[in-house]
């Protein structure tokens, strides 16, 4: 209880967890009951972690009627509360995590993926440290289509994109206020905000940090304060993946570097190359697009990012300072040597996206992989392999993956297969309109 009595202006709670599309699912809470909730967890059915995109069960998962829907207990992860001050009420939220009744980790739950990861790194002595890159876009939806908002501060509508433009910056400097406020509260590492390419598009970087589990939850708190923030301001915010046909989509970064026991960096050698081990590295998070791509674009609408010489990367290859690659290696000191994994839409679920990176990462190091060398020019105009094309693809791709075998729980791949094969047949009877209706806030 000690943050909440330290924060005695708090009049509700709310407990939430991620399930696999990494939407918050929870309880809300009046504060007097937070000592129990901390004491002895709450209780979901375990199957609310693996509802689809509208929220519904997913029919003939064996976690529903097959074995009687029973309950998880949800216990407080080592987050502890955050302010939620995108509301109008002082509220607070529990980031909860998900076990069986017997006291395992449930393999179903995208967080402990992730935790299972970062062990496998602690018992090699080494440990991941980890930023992200977030795009998404302000809008206004209040019509029929959505478009760029009215900045509240000109009254005005841009009229075009501007790339790392102080102007469309400031055009929205009551909002960025308020964004940066917020992470400060919510102990969100944001840095360097920056206008992006498309209409109402930027780009918040996450800094680095040496603990995978927080920079997952960093990220998926990012996207609930952007969101509750927008609409506070008037506005929506949306992380999918191709809002706007004719722009630039929304992707998710990962800068990703390993330090090993002595804090020392395993992919620097002090040259401009790097070390085997960041070969090794490289050519796992390459065997894993194909393969993983679903974490990686797990909507209809995240397809739409994904072609050619759109600021999306769409051959699988790697190569130094260059963001045509789909994995790139960053310039500046050698010291600083680092992986850039590019392939991911702003729609990811943050704990499957970081697991599916470092663990790809992780089964090149141990089997020390590879890469073919890197290329040179632009990606778009050479003959590379290619990340699957269509979500049927990519599904079918994951369930037969050995890799996904090696990084997540057979559970965890069983229920995102089906998942999201029931979202597949059902998105089909929506409009491109209703679509975006349909991921504008959830994703």
């Amino acid at each position: 209880m000690g943050w909440l009595e330290d924060h005695p202006d708090v009049r509700n709670v709310r407990c939430g967890a991620a399930d696999l599309n990494g939407q918050a699912r929870g309880k809300r809470i009046p504060v007097k009951f937070a000592k129990k909730l901390e004491e002895e967890g709450t209780r979901f059915p375990l199957s609310v972690l693996n509802l689809d995109i509208w929220g519904e069960d997913v029919e003939d998962s064996p976690l529903v009627f097959e074995i009687g829907d029973p309950d998880g207990v949800l216990w407080p992860t080592e987050r502890g509360y955050v302010p939620m001050p995108w509301l109008p009420t002082p509220s607070a939220l529990l980031p909860v995590w998900m076990s069986t009744e017997d006291g395992r980790p449930f393999d179903g739950d995208p967080r402990h993926a992730l935790r299972a990861v970062v062990d496998r790194y602690k018992a090699l002595g080494l440990t991941p440290v980890v930023a992200t890159e977030m795009e998404f876009y302000l809008v206004d939806d209040s019509g029929k289509e959505i478009r760029q908002p009215v900045s509240p501060r000109s009254g005005k509508r841009r009229m075009g994109a501007d790339i790392l433009s102080l102007r469309a910056l400031d055009a929205f400097d009551i909002f960025f206020n308020d964004l940066y406020d917020g992470c400060e509260e919510m102990d969100i590492p944001a840095e360097a905000a920056i206008s992006e390419v498309g209409l109402g598009q930027f780009e918040v970087n996450l800094v680095h940090v040496p603990d995978a589990l927080k920079a997952a939850d960093d990220a998926w708190l990012f996207k609930m304060l952007v969101r509750g923030l927008a609409r506070k301001h008037g506005m929506a915010a949306s992380f999918m993946a191709k809002p706007y046909e004719d722009w630039a989509g929304n992707g998710l970064h990962c800068h990703f570097s390993v330090l090993d026991a002595e804090g020392r960096n395993i992919f620097a050698d002090g040259t401009h190359a790097g070390t085997p081990a960041l070969k090794s590295a490289i050519a796992g998070a390459l065997k894993g697009i194909p393969e993983l791509s679903l974490i990686f674009a797990p909507h209809a609408n995240s397809y739409q990012r994904l072609v050619p010489e759109s600021h999306a990367p769409t051959g699988i290859c790697w190569a130094h300072d260059n963001r045509t690659a789909s994995v790139r290696v960053p310039g500046g000191s050698p010291a600083a040597r680092r992986v850039e994994h590019r392939v991911a839409g702003g729609d990811v679920n943050p704990y499957l996206f970081l697991a599916a990176v470092l663990g790809s990462a992780l089964v090149g190091i141990e089997e020390g992989w590879t890469p073919p060398p890197p290329i040179e020019g632009n990606a778009y105009e050479q003959d590379l392999p290619q990340i699957p094309a269509t979500w049927a693809d990519a599904i079918d791709a994951f369930e037969a993956s050995d890799l996904a075998r090696r990084i997540f729980p057979q559970q965890l791949i069983d229920n995102l297969v089906m998942t999201k094969r029931q979202e597949l047949h059902y998105i089909a009877e929506l409009t491109p309109a209703q679509q975006i209706e349909l991921y504008l806030d959830t994703v």
